[in-house]
């Protein structure tokens, strides 16, 4: 019987999350992990699944330190979220906002711009619905 790798990688994920989360008993979880692996799974499988028990051990990466442009870069997204005015106005000021967002980011380490980019993205949204309020079922010509 092969290794169910869809089943296999949930349950990892749920002793990643009890371990992490609820302090659960390391090598109790990796126990229970390793019951998954089938006696005849094949060398690939079986190294992979074993890297992820063994992987349970290791402490979680920390959360990542943002630097104060990703801060500032939130505060105009949060702006333009919690705008208020006519369709119009709010169009413009997410229109502001975005470019805001695009120079901050110009201004970044190469490693944060994409993230401070991306708060773009939800802003595009926003003004996409207020241009045509069926999209994203019918979206706007030209995209």
């Amino acid at each position: 019987m092969p290794l169910d790798i869809a089943k296999f990688n949930s349950a990892y994920t749920e002793a990643r999350f009890q371990v992490e989360e609820h302090q659960a008993d390391v090598a109790a979880e990796q126990a229970k992990l390793r019951e998954l692996i089938p006696g005849d799974t094949g060398a690939e499988d079986r190294d992979w699944a074993e890297y992820l028990v063994a992987s349970l051990a290791e402490p979680p990466e920390p959360p990542r330190q943002w630097s104060a442009l990703y801060h500032e870069a939130g505060v105009v997204a949060t702006a333009a979220y919690e705008g208020g005015g006519s369709a119009e106005e709010r169009i413009a000021a997410i229109q502001q906002a975005r470019r805001e967002i695009f120079a901050i980011a110009a201004r970044a380490t190469e490693d944060e711009a994409p993230h401070i980019q991306a708060m773009t993205r939800s802003l595009e949204h926003i003004e996409n619905a207020l241009r045509n309020p069926n999209w994203p079922a019918d979206p706007p010509r030209g995209h």
